[in-house]
Parts: structure tokens; C-alpha cells; sequence
């Protein structure tokens, strides 16, 4: 079976970057796609979590505005609202991104994946696929997510 999201889409804020407890980075970021169909636009909102090292590089290189390819995996999640009521959250838990925004004036896309340190591809380059040993995933614990 497989669980795979891709998106390209546009930042609608910062990243938040927080720690978890045991000092886990991790990221929150808010990702806008846009569909054009018949003169109309319609825009949906996607929540990504980034983990350690991605959670950090998107910390330090996106910014809101910023064009993003995010690939990851859909992931459904309960908590308890500060009211006391049960609330749910549908997030994608990033395995690879992409910052596709320039750099000032050279058009060079920076690649980075949860399993291997950032790296910067030719102009236009596309993404290589490299077979993946094992899928690296997110903590289990996902209670331990402070947003």
C-alpha cells in the first residue's frame, strides 16, 4: 500500500519551529495550493510537520511567500482541545522538500530530505529518485507535538 502526498504550493507563513521535550525539532508549516478551473480559483491549506533536520533547514531557508515541493505522508491525529473536547488534525509529516524560490537572482532550487544532509541542485534540475533503504518516520509519540 501506499501513503504518499506531493504538493507544490506557496507558504502563508513563517515556519514554527519548536523542540519537544526531548529537544526534537520540529516544524509547522501552512502550505496554499491553488486549482484554476473555469475562471474560478479555488485555494486549500495543508498543515506540514517537518522533523529535526528538515523542521531546521525550513526554518532557516523558507519564509512566508516561499514556493515549496514538500513529499511526505498523510497522517491523521487526535488531541484534547484546552476545553476538554476531542479535536482532529489531518497533516502531511514531510519526508522530502524542495525550496523552489530563487536565490536574489540565480534560479537555484535547494533540496533537502529527512534522511540525508541538504543539498543544491543544478538549475532546472528534477528531483532524483534514490531508492530509500528504509522510510524514516516520524516519532510515534505524536503527543509530544507542541503545537
Amino acid at each position: 500500500m501506499v501513503n504518499k502526498v506531493i504538493l507544490i504550493g506557496n507558504l502563508g507563513a513563517d515556519p514554527e519551529l519548536r523542540y519537544t521535550q526531548t529537544q526534537k525539532p520540529v516544524a509547522k508549516i501552512s502550505v496554499a495550493t491553488t486549482k484554476k478551473y473555469n475562471g474560478n480559483e479555488k485555494t486549500e491549506w495543508h498543515t506540514v510537520i517537518l522533523w529535526e533536520k528538515l523542521a531546521e533547514l525550513a526554518n532557516s531557508y523558507l519564509k512566508k511567500g516561499s514556493k515549496v515541493y514538500v513529499e511526505g505522508e498523510l497522517t491523521y491525529r487526535t488531541y484534547e482541545k484546552q476545553d476538554g473536547s476531542k479535536g482532529y488534525s489531518t497533516e502531511i509529516v514531510g519526508q522530502q522538500m524542495r525550496n523552489l524560490t530563487p536565490r536574489d537572482t540565480a534560479s537555484v532550487a535547494s533540496t533537502y530530505s529527512a534522511s540525508e544532509p541538504p543539498k543544491v541542485a543544478e538549475p532546472p534540475a528534477p528531483m532524483a529518485q534514490k531508492p530509500v533503504e528504509q522510510p524514516r518516520q516520524a516519532p510515534s509519540a505524536y503527543e509530544d507535538i507542541p503545537f
